[in-house]
């Protein structure tokens, strides 16, 4: 990889790819929102926190024992703050399997940023500090019943995207 001056690079925008994609009308609107939900989440925390809710929706979908109680673990959460649930939100009802396709894209994106942070730690370039997009640590306001016998609808079984 080529090495250029220090101050072409530092310090580093980690988020720099969140925002290209929060502001490129060719992604569409859910995309855009969820990028610009990630933006200044910690390198770790974004990644994984986006992993597992992937993975509980794809467990749902798949109808794997356990999907429910974990996407319920998640959006019930009174320890976490807001992030999952805010990505959630995002995408609820929109149909599951652009909810995935959409989850994995913004976990692909993830990453890539994890890497590149990886990357510049070992060369020793500066970063950007994350500007932390939360207040709080804790949730603010009223949190998911966790009642894992909760009715899947519509969004759960058909997808506009594959009626067309």
């Amino acid at each position: 990889m080529p090495r250029f001056p220090a101050a072409y690079v530092e310090p580093f925008d980690l988020d720099v790819t969140l925002r290209d994609a929060a502001l490129d009308e060719r992604n569409r609107p859910t995309r855009r929102m969820i990028a610009n939900a990630a933006i200044g989440m910690h390198i770790e925390d974004a990644y994984y926190s986006v992993r597992e809710l992937r993975e509980a929706v794809s467990w749902i979908h798949e109808g794997e024992m356990g999907g429910k109680r974990k996407l319920l673990s998640i959006l019930g959460n009174r320890l976490c703050d807001d992030f999952q649930r805010c990505i959630y939100f995002c995408l609820a009802g929109r149909g599951v399997v652009e909810m995935l396709d959409d989850l994995m894209w913004l976990e692909d994106l993830l990453a890539a940023r994890g890497r590149v942070a990886g990357d510049i730690h070992r060369r020793k370039i500066r970063s950007r500090p994350l500007a932390a997009p939360y207040v709080a640590d804790e949730p603010d306001g009223p949190i998911v019943d966790v009642n894992d016998d909760f009715r899947q609808g519509r969004s759960w079984w058909a997808d506009p995207g594959l009626l067309a």
